[in-house]
């Protein structure tokens, strides 16, 4: 049944509750009092979440521990798992719009692309890795006839995870889903200002059968909650999604404590890379304003750098901000809004802090730069392209997490390399060529952990997420991201 806006605004007329944190089992109070939650639609208090203590989180982490050391879901047979994480996608799916209201009421995404890209996208990986687990098996080393070498694959133990506020059920179950396939316990550390459907999908998990203790969520600010779980001995493995900065932190606090391992996904300054010889310009416009655009350019793998040859840059541009012209910038309620609201105050002026700087160091503002629809009290910023970007401008090298696309002109195919290369990022990539020799050149000549040819954005868990350079290491999807999350121990048996 096609989803309706009536639906749509009942569901965000609705109350929220405030909400607690989740130990053992139990949703409890937590020590350091409560975080109120804005929504960016429109600035208002939406609720509450509990701020949890440096006390809470060790709580939380003991309890992981217990719940994986009797073995009540790491020694469950992968069937019988299996099935708990299969009822966990029915749930999801069952509550897929008052999920994604609930986000979009808490973040800002569109929801059109909030419906997929949060449960939608969720329940899918949930199956994918449900399905997966069973079918990983160890490895029979061939050594000497009288040795029998076993090569096992077991849990790390207790996994903490810091969830972004862009896309936090998608990222969340990235996460979370192989986590918990390969029979490891969770604490779940969303953002804090985005964790209310995390927090749903927590008592989803609950009702679908993951045991207490299992999955653990503490919510509050980075600096007490997130660093009290950095610091924790008893944490074996932490995955983050963030900034760069946070990521260091977080390898300082491993340092510190018991070198837990650090997986980090620290964003992107993404080249979109575009040739004369693209098998369709105007196609190829409205994707780049897309790639930047949508969920207000507040995406990992936004195309945020656009190169463009210079024999089609002023009719490229022109048509990519005529495209972004077009996008419909408004209450992400609205089933016709195509570009949401900025998630806070604080990323709202540091997108228009770029642009001043943009402006500064001379960039040229094709379009918009401004602050829009204030009257409704929302955070919500116009689509801005700005020409001209040398690759010394901050523009050029720095993450803005913003609707900020920034233009820079090339003209062979080694500069545009050269170019696409020139930042600490290596997260995404796009090159839109109709000569099949030169999009394998630049798949092989980009820095990046993917690079999409005459498409952007596009993937699935069946292919590997994860950046090079300083977008940080290790990956979320596919069967390898249960390399993080498992260990291999080789029995040595003499026969």
């Amino acid at each position: 049944m096609a989803i309706t806006q009536a639906e749509i605004d009942r569901l965000a007329s609705a109350p929220v509750a405030p909400r607690k944190l989740l130990i053992e089992g139990k949703w409890v109070d937590g020590q350091g009092g409560e975080t109120t939650v804005l929504s960016p639609i429109n600035g208002q208090k939406l609720t509450t979440t509990a701020a949890a203590s440096a006390e809470d989180v060790a709580r939380a982490v003991a309890s992981a521990r217990a719940a994986f050391d009797d073995g009540r879901w790491s020694r469950m047979a992968p069937a019988g798992r299996k099935a708990v994480l299969h009822r966990l996608a029915d749930l999801i799916e069952k509550h897929t719009l008052d999920l994604a209201v609930l986000g979009v009421r808490d973040n800002g995404t569109d929801i059109g692309m909030a419906l997929k890209a949060e449960p939608g996208s969720a329940a899918g990986t949930f199956r994918y890795y449900a399905e997966g687990i069973d079918k990983v098996y160890g490895e029979i080393a061939p050594t000497a006839d009288n040795i029998l070498a076993l090569v096992h694959r077991e849990p790390v133990g207790v996994v903490a995870a810091i969830v972004p506020w862009n896309f936090p059920l998608m990222i969340g179950a990235w996460k979370i889903a192989p986590a918990l396939a390969a029979g490891n316990s969770i604490v779940l550390k969303p953002a804090e200002t985005a964790s209310l459907s995390l927090i749903r999908l927590a008592e989803l998990a609950l009702e679908a059968g993951v045991p207490p203790g299992v999955f653990n969520v503490v919510t509050g600010p980075g600096r007490i909650t997130g660093e009290a779980l950095a610091l924790s001995m008893d944490v074996d493995v932490m995955v983050f999604t963030g900034s760069g900065p946070t990521g260091r932190r977080l390898l300082q606090y491993s340092a510190q404590s018991n070198l837990k391992r650090c997986y980090l996904e620290l964003g992107g300054k993404s080249p979109n890379i575009v040739f004369a010889d693209a098998p369709d310009l105007a196609a190829a416009a409205k994707a780049a304003a897309t790639a930047i655009f949508r969920n207000a350019g507040q995406v990992c793998v936004a195309g945020s750098r656009l190169l463009v040859e210079a024999a089609v840059h002023d009719e490229f541009v022109a048509a990519l901000s005529k495209a972004a012209s077009a996008m419909k910038l408004g209450n992400p309620l609205d089933l016709a809004t195509q570009i949401g609201a900025v998630n806070s105050e604080v990323q709202l002026e540091g997108n228009l802090g770029f642009v001043a700087d943009a402006r500064k160091e001379g960039g040229e503002i094709v379009l918009g730069g401004n602050r829009a629809l204030s009257e409704t009290g929302g955070y919500y910023m116009e689509p801005t392209v700005v020409a001209g970007v040398q690759p010394s401008h901050r523009l050029f090298r720095e993450e803005v997490f913003g609707p900020v696309l920034a233009v820079t002109p090339f003209t062979t195919e080694a500069e545009a390399a050269s170019l696409a290369n020139a930042t600490d990022f290596g997260l995404a990539a796009g090159v839109w060529t109709a000569n099949l020799s030169r999009a394998h050149r630049m798949v092989r000549a980009i820095r990046s952990g993917i690079v999409h040819v005459n498409t952007y954005g596009g993937s699935d868990n069946t292919v590997p997420l994860g950046g090079m350079k300083q977008s940080g290491n290790g990956h979320d999807k596919s069967l390898h991201a249960l390399d993080k999350y498992t260990e291999l121990k080789t029995a040595w048996i003499q026969l």
